[in-house]
């Protein structure tokens, strides 16, 4: 047995991609090069992000339930199916690319409880509900790939109808006014400096939240129980992750969020400058990443 890559609802066209960095992931998968060495030896940032391990942080710590059912909307190229695959029961994967499901699925072809489904979520009719929903880097992208007035609201609430009564949202996304920006990190989609800051002048295209916000659409979505917890430095390579229960002290070292894609300035130490937040109770706010888990 082994893992299904499902064709039925592609459209002939991939909308986005990485470029020819997609060809060599697929390389390097085929031919099951060593991922440690590939990863020491080229320091580009593509292939760090598909192919780090510590991608996979942001989930395995968390207490899925036994013999579980879980879509994954936007796969990518597999950097987190792997560990869904050996905590859930059942895995369906959506994601927008061929050429990354095919990475994907060269990844995973051996988790036999795993179907990778080629096309947009909008035009998939599942016969099914889940037990759990994830969005890791999606949400933030809905303005490209969802028709409408609202649609970052209407998204969710696409989503909240494919889960049980008892299901969970998983999201993973970058705070707007995470601490980062403010010390001269470029924003992660768009390469502005202080775009999520100023709001996104002019973009339509990608949006992030602050704390406030997100916590606003989810719950005009329908999504009624939120729980925060915050990845850091980001959700992208975690290498901490706080909640509500259990936030950083003021004794605890807080490390520079750094941009592995793009440079940045130091405009001063992070470091310092949480201390300061820590203290006056404001790190939620200024936390780089949100990871929510979201009850209907």
């Amino acid at each position: 047995m082994s893992a299904k890559l499902n064709l039925e609802f592609y459209s002939g066209e991939d909308l986005y991609s990485d470029g020819a960095i997609e060809d060599e992931l697929l390389n390097i998968i085929k031919n099951e090069k060593n991922i440690e060495d590939v990863l020491v030896n080229d320091n580009r940032w593509a292939l760090l992000y598909h192919l780090s391990p510590i991608r996979q942080n942001i989930l395995n710590w968390y207490p899925f339930k036994d013999n579980a059912s879980v879509l994954e909307i936007g796969g990518g190229c597999g950097a987190i199916t792997g560990v869904l695959c050996q905590k859930a029961h059942d895995v369906k994967v959506v994601e927008l690319s061929k050429r990354r499901s095919m990475i994907n699925y060269e990844r995973n072809k051996h988790c036999d409880n795993l179907e990778i489904i080629v096309g947009n979520l909008n035009d998939i009719a599942f016969s099914e509900k889940f037990d759990y929903i994830t969005l890791i880097g999606v949400l933030e992208y809905a303005g490209s790939f969802t028709e409408g007035k609202q649609p970052y609201k209407d998204f969710l609430k696409k989503i909240r109808s494919l889960l049980k009564e008892d299901g969970k949202l998983l999201i993973a996304i970058e705070n707007r006014y995470g601490l980062k920006y403010f010390a001269g990190a470029r924003e992660d989609h768009t390469a502005k400096m202080f775009d999520g800051i100023t709001g996104y002048v002019g973009n339509e295209s990608v949006c992030t939240f602050g704390k406030l916000e997100l916590e606003k659409l989810l719950h005009e979505a329908g999504y009624r129980s939120l729980s925060f917890y915050y990845p850091h430095p980001d959700y992208k390579m975690p290498f901490e992750i706080y909640s509500d229960e259990f936030l950083p002290s003021v004794d605890t070292l807080l490390l520079s969020a750094p941009n592995y894609d793009n440079d940045r300035y130091k405009l001063y130490s992070e470091a310092l400058a949480m201390q300061g937040i820590v203290e006056n109770g404001q790190f939620p706010f200024f936390a780089n990443s949100f990871f929510v888990e979201c009850g209907v």
